[in-house]
């Protein structure tokens, strides 16, 4: 049985401005495609072709891309609420994913990352969950400072030291005990999980992008069009 891919698809993108209000932040195109399709042709990519989409703002447009994708993908809608918070989202589309294994991650962000591994580090630790962790670039420059506060030179937007959510999550059915529908995902679900042992992190040391603002999105879309994409020779190879 093909692995699901919950994808959540309910967010309003009220950071994106001009893009945000017209089109559903998961249909903001990079390099002449909606971020969403990225997103999918990931893990297309390494053979997971059954996705779930968690709906909300921007529906029907959402709905309407789904129903227009010629690449023989299994996509199932699941309209969860405008408002739904993103545990909410997932709990609602229960009876879709609790069958075994099943994968959750955000219509925004986009990474080299190797899924295949992924789910197999998930598998081996036995855990309930295991979430993707990355260490994003620091968007400023960074003073070295030495002895008597000199400034020794400057370091331009390193890596964090701290490794934060970077989506790409894998499950299993009783992870789903701890998502309440008025939750957010983040939140309470994912902190039970973590007080409880049962989540794991998957550290990812390599490209990652998460679609946040207007700025990242002319970010992503320069990278595409350079061809100098890390994550396009996963999606080009489809």
């Amino acid at each position: 049985m093909t692995i699901p891919v919950a994808i959540l698809c309910g967010g309003k993108g009220t950071r994106m401005r001009e893009h945000g209000e017209a089109v559903p932040k998961p249909l903001v195109e990079v390099g002449g495609r909606p971020i969403l399709w990225h997103v999918m042709s990931l893990y297309a990519a390494h053979g997971l072709t059954r996705f779930v989409l968690l709906l909300g703002h921007g529906a029907e447009a959402v709905r309407e891309f789904a129903e227009d994708l010629d690449e023989g993908w299994d996509v199932a809608c699941v309209d969860t609420g405008p408002d739904t918070p993103t545990g909410g989202r997932v709990a609602r589309a229960r009876e879709l994913l609790d069958g075994g294994t099943f994968c959750v991650t955000y219509a925004d962000g986009v990474a080299d990352v190797d899924l295949a591994r992924l789910l197999d580090f998930h598998r081996g630790h036995g855990g309930a969950a295991t979430m993707t962790v990355v260490r994003p670039l620091n968007p400023w420059g960074v003073a070295r400072l030495g002895d008597g506060s000199r400034i020794e030179g400057f370091e331009e937007k390193p890596r964090l030291d701290c490794w934060v959510n970077g989506g790409f999550m894998a499950m299993e059915p009783r992870a789903l005990d701890s998502i309440g529908e008025d939750e957010a995902l983040e939140r309470g679900p994912l902190e039970s999980l973590a007080a409880a042992g049962e989540l794991f992190a998957f550290r990812h040391d390599g490209f990652w992008a998460c679609m946040d603002t207007y700025k990242d999105t002319l970010l992503l879309d320069e990278l595409w069009r350079s061809g100098h994409a890390p994550w396009r020779p996963l999606v080009g190879a489809l």
